[in-house]
């Protein structure tokens, strides 16, 4: 059962880190549940303000329904109980709604409402699809804004007059002149948070459209840079900002961008470079190669962040 009220909720994802932890897989594709459970225990270790299973850098879109129930339970079941977990709901109208009450029956305090699978769609079958999520859940919803799921101000705005639960907006476009109209239409109504691949390029300019956080994938593998990282933006210490871009944010994209689908393969990589292990990435994406894991572990170490913390995992 949820403890925070969406209301409650929303108020503490506003103001701290988010991120995604990556869902560990055995050698031969399958959940290892030990690993899922052991990463989720290290990552809500650190003050972080929420953590999403089964999300996009925990390669939800690979996982099946009864997949998707055992890596939110096994979260949920892992974290501390002052670090809230929420799950994911995507596909189908009904495979959402599936995915949404399965999230709410593992104790998941929410869900990220992702875009639904491969069609088009217009404001009105947007706003019915993602009413029907929300209104099958008792638990804060989050909806995604990327792909073909690009919420209007005013679409943002009937679903927050219909479902009290309704509490975030996510962005993964960057597309200032929608950002600004979604903030200006429904103001404090809900929170706002950064969702494009690699957040951290963006979160300062982001900060004065009213995106008080972010989920950060880098978390997965270097939390207190990623924490430290944080407390600059929301400081607006442009200089601090700057020197951890120039330091180790921009030379890591340049190593991410080498493949398509590598914003989720490196950061697996990542976890293995600093000495913990959540296995490889499924098809259709690709792990990195050995010299992407070789140049990725040199930076790291060139950066001064391996944490102190990372203890050795099975």
């Amino acid at each position: 059962m949820a403890q925070y009220t969406p209301q409650e909720l929303a108020a503490r994802l506003k103001d701290g880190l988010l991120s995604f932890p990556a869902t560990a897989f055995a050698a031969d594709q399958s959940v290892d549940e030990e690993a899922v459970r052991e990463h989720v225990t290290w990552q809500s270790g650190y003050d972080v303000a929420g953590l999403f299973a089964a999300g996009g850098t925990g390669e939800g879109f690979s996982l099946t329904d009864a997949e998707h129930a055992q890596v939110v339970r096994a979260s949920v079941e892992s974290s501390r109980p002052e670090v809230p977990v929420l799950g994911s709901a995507g596909g189908s109208t009904r495979q959402a709604i599936a995915q949404a009450q399965a999230s709410e029956a593992a104790g998941a305090e929410g869900i990220l409402l992702l875009p639904p699978y491969l069609t088009e769609c217009d404001q009105q079958g947007l706003l019915e699809h993602a009413s029907a999520v929300v209104g099958s859940t008792r638990t804060a919803v989050i909806v995604y804004n990327r792909a073909n799921a690009i919420y209007s101000a005013e679409t943002v705005a009937e679903l927050a007059r219909r479902h009290e639960n309704f509490i975030g907006f996510k962005d993964a476009t960057g597309d200032i002149e929608h950002l600004a109209k979604v903030y200006a239409r429904n103001g404090d109504r809900m929170f706002y948070l950064g969702g494009l691949p690699t957040a951290e390029t963006f979160a300062l300019p982001l900060l004065q459209l009213g995106m008080s956080t972010y989920s950060s994938a880098m978390f997965n593998f270097v939390p207190e840079f990623a924490l430290d990282f944080y407390r600059d933006v929301r400081n607006q210490d442009r200089d601090a900002v700057t020197e951890k871009l120039n330091r180790f944010v921009l030379p890591y994209l340049e190593i991410r961008d080498r493949g398509k689908g590598f914003g989720v393969s490196i950061v697996k990589a990542g976890i293995r470079a600093i000495g913990r292990n959540v296995g490889g990435v499924r098809p259709p994406l690709h792990d990195l190669t050995e010299q992407d894991r070789a140049d990725l572990s040199a930076l790291i170490e060139k950066a001064g962040i391996r944490p102190a913390t990372a203890a050795t995992a099975a």
